[in-house]
């Protein structure tokens, strides 16, 4: 199987799992990126059963009204009953580097208001030790130089994402060379320095369910 032959294998699977809450007329959390527009697409079928969904991006938005599917405001539906979203890495405790679409911020809150996350992926976002993949962070434009010196004080490589501007108005610092012995620790001292948004650890809250497709089929991985 090819990846993306992967990543709807693991979205299908994924509609399996909040298939009861739809029909319970739970809202749903859709995240960013191309294994999350996988999702969806299979969603479609649904769009006469799903009460609402709330979207992490704009893009998401875009494509969830492009198949009827109604979009919410977070602020107008409470708490979200499961949330659905890829990463670029996952370690073997759910802990999770988002971001590559720049959309870290908005998928942070949406998975903070969800009582589940489920997390899909392809094998190769399964990791030993987080930060192989650049980690991004959203940052106040003014403040991009001043958090790049403190990232580096930290022990990496930022790099400002060139002709990026996030949902928010703000601009993405990719922090390279930065290997992560340790998650929580190290997204709480990142989001503590003046200037950040947020950073694309997913460590604090992590993933309840990995769905990892394989070429033997999707795993279910729990921390």
């Amino acid at each position: 199987m090819d990846q993306d032959q992967l990543k709807k294998a693991v979205a299908a699977a994924a509609i399996e799992e909040v298939k009861s809450a739809i029909l319970d007329g739970e809202i749903i959390g859709i995240g960013t990126g191309s294994t999350a527009n996988q999702f969806i697409d299979l969603l479609a079928p649904y769009r006469n059963e799903i009460k609402g969904t709330v979207a992490s991006s704009e893009a998401s938005a875009q494509r969830l009204r492009n198949h009827g599917i109604e979009v919410l405001d977070l602020n107008s539906t409470g708490d979200i009953a499961v949330y659905v979203d890829g990463a670029d890495e996952s370690n073997h405790r759910l802990e999770l580097i988002k971001g590559g679409g720049a959309a870290l911020t908005r998928e942070k809150i949406v998975a903070a208001a969800s009582a589940r996350f489920i997390c899909i992926a392809d094998e190769s976002k399964l990791v030993d030790q987080l930060g192989a993949f650049p980690l991004p962070v959203e940052v106040i434009p003014m403040a991009r130089s001043y958090v790049a010196r403190e990232l580096v004080k930290l022990g990496g490589n930022p790099v400002y994402r060139e002709g990026v501007v996030t949902d928010n108005g703000n601009i993405i610092l990719d922090v390279y060379d930065f290997m992560i012995a340790t998650p929580c620790k190290t997204e709480e001292r990142i989001n503590a320095i003046t200037g950040v948004v947020t950073n694309g650890l997913f460590a604090l809250r992590p993933a309840d369910l990995l769905l990892l497709g394989t070429p033997d089929g999707v795993k279910r991985l729990t921390a």
